[in-house]
């Protein structure tokens, strides 16, 4: 399954905000995901910046899917006051994509 990777950058002062209202995220949100076809995905902050790390097929199938998602148009207009543009997004670029440049697959057990 491809991985997809890419950045966000919340405002100074808002990452006590975003880390509390990612501790429970919507169950309806996680089954739209789901549905989606999202299979694992990781959020990593550093100070403002977030690494945003995900398992998904076809990540503009999953963009398509989401747009139509009651739950994530909620959950982006609720979050869209703590997001600030990425200082390197290109212009008409959505999201800060970062290419693969290197993968080392994990060991299936019994064979380490």
């Amino acid at each position: 399954m491809p991985r997809y990777a890419y950045q966000l950058r919340i405002r100074e002062g808002c990452e006590d905000e975003y880390d509390r209202r990612h501790v429970a995220v919507w169950p309806e949100l996680l089954k739209d995901l789901a549905d989606a076809g999202v299979r694992e995905y990781s959020i990593f902050r550093r100070g403002q910046q977030l690494f945003l790390y995900l398992h998904v097929d076809n990540f503009d199938a999953f963009l398509a899917r989401m747009a139509t998602s009651e739950a994530n148009t909620r959950w982006q207009t609720m979050m869209a006051d703590i997001f600030e543009p990425v200082p390197d997004l290109a212009p008409g670029e959505r999201f800060a994509m970062m290419p693969e440049v290197f993968y080392m697959p994990g060991h299936p057990e019994g064979t380490e």
